[in-house]
């Protein structure tokens, strides 16, 4: 199943109640009520367990059995995790002020691009809370951001974040509806001092050549090209940016990928790899630091591998 396939969980109305039991009685309250509604959601959704326990036990594999052994409860763990950093995402986007809690780790470059009126392409993940790099630029002046993302399987949770802020999708940019007036308009978004935030741990819908396949978690995993290409095509530097909550406060990390990419049109895809890898290589550090922050409930490995290895996972 393709991860734009999905269907998605959960009545606004419900999103609605649990937000104001966290808003009348506090976080302990609202996990009370969040147990039941994951409970269901476990019993129902058997490819979201599937496709956690997978991932569970290649990072228990890959870390040498430092990270949760994939169980039944740690599948539920990873559940709750997720269901937290939805609401962090809330909390966040109708209340900036939760940010004054948080610790930058490399943000010094983006300060210099900012200084030189320079633009740059963000790649970023599914992993902890990406909503930080946006509440972020918003308090750092000069750091204007357009953010790329699929949005059509979240409608529900969107529209609860669009009542918290009516200007939250003001700059997102939908990846379905890119044609050449958005190319353009990024082009002068970055010529002008811009950065473009794009996720690159999920593969476009239906387009197998815009893919490339590098080591992730001990295993080939499949990730597009779309950063790459579009760092390359921008001619602007690249970096990676990971957004995640610890026990003591939000952390942002921010790591250069490349000053500029340079990638012959020939042999893109083989030029790519390299790029492809560290980001991998990346994003393997940060699920190793926090193993429940990473947040894809689909088969991400499943198309790579023969059908008779997935029955043995």
């Amino acid at each position: 199943m393709h991860w734009t396939k999905i269907q998605e969980a959960g009545s606004l109305t419900g999103m609605r109640f649990l937000l104001l039991v966290y808003r009348v009685c506090g976080r302990w309250p609202f996990r009370f009520f969040l147990f039941f509604v994951l409970l269901w959601f476990y019993a129902r959704r058997r490819a979201a367990r599937e496709a956690s326990r997978d991932y569970l036990r290649r990072l228990h594999d890959f870390s040498g059995g430092a990270t949760p052994v994939p169980t039944p409860r740690n599948v539920f763990r990873h559940f709750l995790a997720f269901s937290e950093i939805l609401l962090d995402k809330l909390l966040i986007t109708g209340a900036p002020g939760l940010l004054t809690d948080y610790h930058a780790d490399g943000i010094e470059c983006i300060d210099r691009l900012i200084e030189q009126k320079r633009g740059a392409v963000l790649v970023t993940a599914h992993f902890g809370n990406i909503e930080l790099c946006r509440k972020l630029a918003e308090r750092c002046s000069g750091m204007n951001l357009s953010v790329l993302g699929y949005m059509k399987n979240s409608n529900r949770f969107n529209r609860l974040l669009k009542e918290l802020d009516p200007e939250y999708d003001i700059n997102i940019i939908q990846t379905s509806d890119i044609g050449i007036d958005t190319a353009i308009t990024l082009a002068q978004r970055v010529e002008s001092g811009g950065f473009v935030v794009i996720t690159g741990d999920r593969v476009p819908e239906g387009n197998t050549a815009a893919t490339v396949r590098v080591p992730f978690l001990g295993c080939d995993g499949s990730f597009p090209v779309n950063p790459y290409v579009l760092a390359a095509t921008l001619q602007c530097p690249l970096f990676v940016v990971f957004g995640a909550r610890y026990r003591d406060g939000f952390v942002i990390t921010v790591r250069q990928l490349a000053e500029s990419i340079c990638l012959p049109r020939r042999t893109r895809e083989t030029a790519v790899i390299p790029y492809a890898t560290v980001f991998a290589k990346l994003l393997e550090a940060e699920c190793l630091k926090a193993p429940f922050q990473w947040s894809n409930f689909y088969p991400f490995w499943a198309l790579l591998e023969p059908a008779e290895t997935r029955e043995k996972h």
